[in-house]
């Protein structure tokens, strides 16, 4: 007797950090929904983001490939109107494929301002829409309230009033009450993205001085002083979205294969840095959770990266379950500078283990290496160190054997 292919969800958040969630220790973090996803699914605690930069990751995570290789090597740069998607390889095998939210993959003005209207009202028109049957959203514009959605029934972006990660779980949960089965359904929210000011549902932030830093943020100065600023509003819409993504977890059923994670953290201060496209763990390590009915819940430690997540959704549309990675490593880059304030300052390639993190240079010399397993806040930079110099020549002939 064959098995019925599951209902699929990706819940895909942007800059939500894996450190940044209740279920993985943060005492800021009140995500009781999240929580208990974590307590009947399977966590990849060794998640990683192929590129921590918005684009880049999402064309990486719609196609298993990594970028430049999907086509995406610079900020401004859509995803080729031809690219192969998880939506053409599910609808192949019988699936109605769904989008809602934050595409940022089209082709965008770069002459205007990254927040606002102007990227939030943008059509993204049908052919580079990544093979989804249904779509609903927006380019981008990080408007964290009453977005604006076009799509597949809205041929012109119409506001929508409310905090987006609820009225998107809404849109979504609508969809899906329609729906007889089997159905994959992407549900893409900018939160907690900046502007971290913007208000979060009735969310109450908390005074800065409440704040738990790690230490990695140097203390006493300006740093610890914006951190703790961004970190109230950060919080605040962790909590909100949390609320908002238990609602669609309680509308979609607990038959449902659920999948929570993000397309890159935030640095919030660690090492006196902010914002993304650092290769440093509060940069690219992001929360994996994977609920399948009937998998054992528990904790994964091997490493897996969000390019690999089609292949895993595949595997569990076709009944072979959850598959993981076998290479005992995951790949990360930056494949150009983003020129937008704050971000990392070059190109960069690495690899990343449970227990190991080198990263190199653009003309492939050493910049960082850590030992995660005994400094998980990378507080020592071993790149320097001649005692280290034979394990990163082994990286580095690691790295060069499974290039592309």
């Amino acid at each position: 007797m064959s098995v019925p292919s599951p209902d699929i969800l990706w819940i895909v958040t942007t800059q939500w950090r894996a450190q940044a969630c209740g279920y993985a220790g943060d005492p800021n973090a009140r995500t009781p929904h999240l929580d208990a996803l974590a307590a009947e699914s399977v966590n990849y605690t060794q998640a990683v983001t192929p590129h921590p930069f918005g684009p880049f990751a999402r064309a990486a995570i719609l196609t298993g490939a990594a970028s430049p290789e999907n086509g995406v090597r610079d900020y401004f740069d859509p995803l080729p109107p031809g690219a192969r998607t998880v939506a053409h390889e599910l609808g192949e095998r019988g699936y109605a494929t769904a989008f809602f939210g934050k595409w940022h993959l089209a082709e965008r003005d770069q002459g205007a301002a990254p927040v606002g209207e102007t990227h939030a009202k943008m059509v993204v028109s049908p052919e580079v829409r990544g093979g989804f049957a249904f779509w609903e959203g927006f380019e981008s514009g990080f408007l964290l309230n009453d977005p604006w959605l076009h799509g597949t029934v809205l041929p012109e972006p119409v506001r929508q009033r409310g905090y987006q990660s609820d009225v998107l779980g809404e849109h979504a949960a609508a969809y899906l009450a329609q729906r007889s089965g089997p159905w994959f359904c992407v549900v893409s929210l900018e939160a907690p993205h900046p502007p971290y000011a913007a208000p979060a549902a009735g969310v109450a932030r908390r005074q800065s001085s409440e704040i738990t830093l790690a230490a990695n943020v140097p203390q006493g100065g300006e740093v610890e002083k914006k951190a703790r600023e961004e970190l109230v509003g950060y919080y605040a819409h962790i909590e909100a979205t949390d609320r908002a993504i238990g609602r669609l977890f309680a509308a979609v059923g607990r038959e449902t294969v659920v999948v929570f994670t993000s397309v890159h953290g935030d640095m919030h201060g660690a090492h006196g840095l902010f914002r993304k496209g650092w290769p440093h763990e509060e940069s690219v390590r992001v929360p994996l959770l994977v609920r399948v009915p009937g998998e054992m819940a528990r904790r994964e430690e091997t490493a897996v990266s969000l390019v690999d997540l089609p292949a895993m959704t595949i595997a569990l549309a076709e009944g072979r379950g959850l598959i993981a990675s076998k290479a005992g490593f995951a790949r990360i880059s930056m494949p150009s500078v983003v020129a937008l304030p704050h971000q990392c300052d070059r190109v960069w390639r690495g690899v990343r283990m449970p227990a190991r993190k080198l990263v190199l240079n653009d003309e492939g010399t050493p910049w960082l290496f850590f030992d995660l397993e005994n400094d998980p806040g990378e507080l020592t930079n071993l790149a320097g160190v001649p005692a280290c110099a034979a394990e990163m020549a082994c990286l580095i002939e690691l790295m060069k054997a499974a290039a592309p």
